[in-house]
């Protein structure tokens, strides 16, 4: 079995460094809520992945291929021009849970929001627990 070379891997930098360094200053002060609302949600203490990736969470994968790695099982991103939010591995439809939402727009595991305000909190911590569950059933699902 290969084991995978991710390019995007824990890092020893700090997550309150990293949050509190995010420009614009309002995109930091979404970024911090967001930490809180996935601590709160995950149960799990954050953990850089890579240089702007804040993860909660890690699971270890295996394909039917051979290839195998380690991941975060969820987090966010506080990018340029929108917060993308990770929903690994993207495999369930959440539908019903982003109807409720707000407005966002949706990759392959990754939720965008321009901004916190545009959305339900609530409703995107219900979509956090829900990715856990689903991912969960595929690889099990540790903390960081």
């Amino acid at each position: 079995m290969s084991r995978s070379e991710n390019k995007t891997v824990p890092t020893g930098q700090s997550v309150e460094s990293f949050i509190s360094a995010v420009q614009p200053a309002n995109k930091a002060e979404d970024a911090q809520v967001l930490d809180t609302l996935f601590r709160k949600t995950t149960g799990f203490e954050p953990v850089m992945w890579g240089t702007s990736i804040v993860g909660y969470g890690r699971y270890h994968y295996r394909y039917k291929t051979g290839r195998e790695g380690d991941f975060l099982a969820t987090g966010f991103s506080p990018r340029k021009t929108a917060l993308s939010i990770y929903i690994m591995p993207g495999y369930a439809d959440f539908g019903d849970i982003l109807s409720q939402l707000g407005k966002h727009k949706l990759g392959k595991s990754c939720l965008y929001v321009n901004k916190l305000a545009d959305i339900d909190i609530d409703v995107l911590s219900e979509l956090i627990r829900a990715g856990l569950k689903d991912l969960n059933q595929h690889w099990p699902v540790e903390p960081t």
